[in-house]
């Protein structure tokens, strides 16, 4: 997979993201991320991005499902999902902070499913 080899060339870990526009943790992780608001512990991260609405059927037939958005995932070599992934979040301006201690257990592999 293309993206994880430029990903990890650069030192950076290689996720997918699940959002919508109408998922509210997914607006607050965005507008900090954008605006560089992100803990300054947060992990470097290359995101593959998808929209839940738009890009559903494909996401499935690749494995990557959830109960909740956002959804980060690592996925496999060959871009399929590994499984290994965090879901959901609080809503409210709290979200980052929610998100960003999960992602960084997910990038070490300590994230339990």
């Amino acid at each position: 997979m293309r993206a994880r080899s430029e990903a990890e060339q650069h030192g950076r870990s290689l996720l997918v993201y699940v959002g919508a526009r109408w998922c509210e943790p997914c607006r607050y992780f965005h507008d900090a991320a954008e605006n560089n608001r992100l803990p300054p512990d947060f992990p470097l991260l290359t995101l593959l991005e998808f929209d839940l609405d738009r890009d559903e059927q494909r996401l499935k037939l690749a494995g990557y499902q959830s109960t909740y958005i956002p959804l980060f995932a690592k996925p496999n070599a060959d871009g399929r999902s590994s499984g290994k992934q965090i879901e959901g979040s609080i809503k409210g301006p709290g979200a980052v902070n929610d998100i960003a201690p999960r992602l960084r257990a997910l990038v070490s592999d300590a994230a339990p499913k």
